[in-house]
């Protein structure tokens, strides 16, 4: 006689005789759980998310270092640039319209990059749930081994940078100060100065990763290509680290008061 008893992690086979022979029982182990799929599981999604992503603020970073070096023409062209933000598109738009689909924009944008980098290192975790006993050192640049933890500090600052200069609750000034008088509050302020030099310095050598690896995940980069789009990230990133600290340090330099 044979019975089949059906268990988990697998089903049980056993053979016998109704007089109490010895049964001889075969285990078998279930099948793997095959892994999530699915739309937001793919990771080659994700990195186009961060790539994308990044972009966009890429581009913002530009064009906000280009007012911050309005500085260096003094507080009436600053404080008019940083007014004129608030009043493009009128009359055809109500007033800051379009100062507000730039920062949702921004928003969604610095939002979707936290969440595939946080989601793409969580996956990478899930696929090594143990570590290696031994590790062996792979050549990686500085950027790249600090490109996450730098993204945190990064985050702290954007969230103090917005208290301090846009809306005024941290600075010295005040809320009802110009722009430019906040400006220099802040800059005159050692340890706050500091804070945005390292914050800066984050921040290229975050450019200079993401760069590299916005152009791969796009499929702009091949072996021909690798030494020009490297240059081009190297670039980027010190044209906008070097053009975020001229005002700081000129500032805490007393260059500009």
């Amino acid at each position: 006689m044979s019975r089949v008893t059906a268990g988990s992690p697998g089903c049980h086979v056993g053979t016998g005789n109704t007089l109490g022979d010895v049964a001889t029982t075969t285990t078998q182990q279930a099948p793997p759980r095959a892994p999530k799929t699915g739309r937001f599981s793919n990771s080659v999604v994700k990195k186009t998310v961060m790539a994308v992503s990044g972009i966009i603020m890429i581009l913002y970073l530009v064009a906000h270092m280009i007012g911050n070096l309005k500085a260096f023409s003094g507080p009436e062209s600053f404080n008019s640039y940083s007014g004129w933000i608030r009043t493009i598109g009128e009359p055809a738009l109500p007033a800051q319209t379009a100062l507000w689909i730039i920062r949702l924009v921004l928003l969604v944008a610095v939002v979707a990059h936290f969440w595939a980098a946080i989601s793409l290192w969580r996956q990478a975790k899930r696929a090594r749930p143990v570590p290696y006993a031994t590790k062996k050192r792979v050549q990686q640049s500085f950027a790249s081994r600090t490109v996450r933890w730098g993204g945190v500090i990064l985050a702290l600052f954007i969230i103090w940078h917005i208290l301090d200069l846009t809306l005024g609750a941290v600075n010295p000034e005040g809320h009802d100060s110009t722009p430019y008088e906040r400006l220099v509050a802040s800059f005159s302020n050692i340890p706050v100065t500091a804070f945005y030099v390292v914050s800066m310095l984050l921040l290229g050598l975050h450019l200079r990763h993401g760069i590299f690896a916005a152009t791969q995940t796009l499929g702009q980069t091949n072996k021909r290509r690798e030494r020009a789009v490297n240059a081009f990230a190297y670039v980027v990133a010190t044209v906008l680290t070097v053009g975020f600290l001229l005002v700081p340090l000129s500032v805490a330099f007393g260059l500009i008061d």
